[in-house]
């Protein structure tokens, strides 16, 4: 079992298999993307199942696999199903933007492979367009409608940007309100390839839920897992539920049970901090289990108390992408 230094323990591992993605979602990153990493130094199939298996073995029972988009690795298929196989994970989810997963949809079922967050920021397609810079949106309308009629536990995921996508916070709604998903609305976070610079937000969850509750005045607050991120609501006869998440402001650290190691390699104790080592080497090295065990102990005897505390040791702004973090 993992425990950090503030008696948290850790059971969740957010592990990413590549950097790249197919969309250039501008608060993201630039229009041209980024320096992506060299497949050399993307840890391989192999690594990626020692490094779960390992971890599993010391006490991380619930994985979600995160990009980049995830399905860009055309090798992914082979790894969901040594996971899916993998005897102590409790559950095993992706995060995706769904304009790859249609042909994939039917055996990621059958592999119980259901918990899907699914990346989206527009109800609109001009909206999308503009955000994602990309001609998909038929593509990932059509893969979430097939999900949703496949029973597939779906959480969409949209993040408030000023200016931008505000006008489509009660439409998308339309979809808890017709079917059994979860829309949770993001504060916009610093980590976007360089491409702003901000110190504050317009729109923080507070100010989310305000505008949620000018619509729909008797929504009610639904109980959440204590290592929730997300604040979680109920719109009265509505089939689904609505969630924000204070991504900004940052309410649930004290909580945090995550721990992420990106496409690379790097190890990252709270997504607001730098990496405090990176396991590419250990994974390819002599005794990797065992290497592995000990300095994997000894970051999460380090992490910082808060996304805050964390924070400071970029000294200003993040000019890394979401998209090279794991998400």
């Amino acid at each position: 079992m993992l425990i950090d230094n503030h008696n948290r323990k850790i059971n969740y591992l957010r592990l990413a298999v590549t950097d790249r993605c197919n969309l250039r979602c501008h608060y993201c990153m630039p229009s041209e993307g980024i320096k992506f990493a060299k497949n050399k130094n993307l840890l391989s199939i192999d690594e990626l199942k020692l490094l779960a298996n390992t971890m599993v073995d010391q006490g991380i029972d619930k994985i979600r696999i995160t990009g980049g988009e995830p399905f860009v690795r055309k090798d992914l298929m082979e790894l969901l199903r040594y996971l899916s196989s993998l005897k102590g994970i409790k559950e095993l989810s992706m995060t995706t933007n769904a304009t790859l997963i249609g042909p994939h949809i039917h055996e990621l079922k059958a592999l119980g492979i259901t918990n899907i967050n699914l990346s989206l920021d527009a109800i609109n397609r001009d909206t999308f367009e503009k955000i994602t810079r990309r001609d998909q949106y038929d593509t990932v309308f059509g893969n979430l409608m097939t999900m949703i009629e496949e029973g597939f536990n779906l959480r969409i995921n949209f993040i408030v940007l000023d200016n931008q996508n505000v006008q489509d916070v009660i439409p998308i709604l339309k979809l808890q309100e017709h079917y059994p998903v979860s829309v949770r609305f993001l504060e916009e976070m610093p980590f976007n390839g360089g491409s702003k610079n901000f110190e504050t937000i317009t729109w923080n969850y507070k100010k989310i839920l305000d505008y949620i509750k000018s619509h729909y005045p008797d929504l009610e607050k639904l109980e959440s897992p204590k290592t929730s991120t997300s604040i979680n609501y109920k719109i009265p006869g509505h089939t689904g539920t609505f969630g924000i998440i204070p991504s900004f402001s940052r309410t649930f650290c004290g909580s945090c049970n995550r721990l992420r190691i990106t496409a690379t390699g790097d190890v990252i104790t709270c997504l607001y901090g730098k990496p405090k080592m990176n396991v590419r080497d250990i994974l390819r090295g002599e005794n990797p289990e065992m290497h592995l065990r000990t300095s994997i102990e000894k970051v999460i005897g380090q992490r910082a108390k808060t996304g805050f505390d964390a924070q400071r040791e970029h000294q200003g702004v993040f000019e890394n992408s979401m998209t090279s973090i794991g998400g």
